[in-house]
């Protein structure tokens, strides 16, 4: 599950528009309007949702749950040093 805040956060963590969500997850605008502007956890088609969350994690961008720290929300992938 993802909350239309996590959705705008991940999208300015990540330093991108709505549009190029779109292009990345290759879904249109006016669903990551629609999907933004929710309250509370998106709802939709699990499809979609699965694409637009995989988008955010390919931008680097880490979902956090609930239940994980306490409550729900966004940080920066760690980059994994290579030799």
């Amino acid at each position: 599950m993802i909350t239309a805040a996590q959705m705008r956060a991940a999208r300015a963590l990540a330093g991108i528009d709505q549009k190029t969500l779109a292009e990345m997850a290759g879904v249109s605008v006016p669903t990551i309007q629609r999907m933004e502007a929710s309250e509370g956890v998106v709802r939709g088609v699990v499809d979609t949702l699965t694409k637009v969350i995989q988008a955010i994690e390919n931008a680097g961008v880490e979902l956090i749950g609930e239940n994980e720290t306490g409550g729900r929300g966004v940080r920066l992938k760690k980059t994994v040093a290579r030799a």
